[in-house]
């Protein structure tokens, strides 16, 4: 099977963010170890984005992480 020897994509993207502090701003950058935290992640260096590589290879609902991808805080049922 081409995809399990291909294995999941796990680009190094430039996703940031900039959150507004009381006293400061924060940025924050992606980091390439969160795909060693969770192995269910992969990611979309043309989109720049997230997604579920087991929602994608099994046909998962169609939801953010199947679809539009994410590049924030969302929430997923799948576990490391």
């Amino acid at each position: 099977m081409e995809i399990k020897r291909l294995g999941r994509p796990i680009p190094d993207l430039i996703i940031s963010k900039t959150d507004v502090g009381k006293s400061r701003n924060y940025s924050r950058n992606f980091n390439s170890s969160v795909y060693d935290r969770f192995k269910w992640l992969c990611g979309c260096p043309k989109r720049n984005k997230l997604f579920c590589f087991i929602c994608l290879v099994m046909g998962g609902n169609q939801s953010a992480w199947t679809q539009e991808g994410c590049v924030g805080k969302g929430r997923h049922k799948a576990t490391a």
